[in-house]
């Protein structure tokens, strides 16, 4: 159980950071793009078939908040 309660944590930092990451503009090839793309491919698995059912609002994709809610739910749950 310790092992899951620690990558559901893990997870949850990373689609924090991408969503904080999201704010700032980043020039193509910089490090900040670099690391953009490194949050991304480790998220979207996630947030794709939920954006599929949440499209965004305006600029804000909600979709991060649902699986952000979703995963501390599930950790509380686990009593994590």
């Amino acid at each position: 159980m310790g092992i899951l309660c620690t990558l559901i944590s893990i997870f949850i930092f990373v689609l924090f950071a991408r969503a904080i990451m999201s704010w700032f503009p980043a020039r193509p090839g910089s490090g900040v793009a670099q690391i953009n793309r490194l949050l991304a491919d480790l998220t979207e698995w996630a947030v794709r078939p939920v954006r599929r059912i949440i499209p965004p609002a305006g600029m804000f994709d909600l979709s991060f908040l649902v699986i952000f809610v979703a995963l501390l739910i599930i950790r509380a749950a686990l009593g994590c």
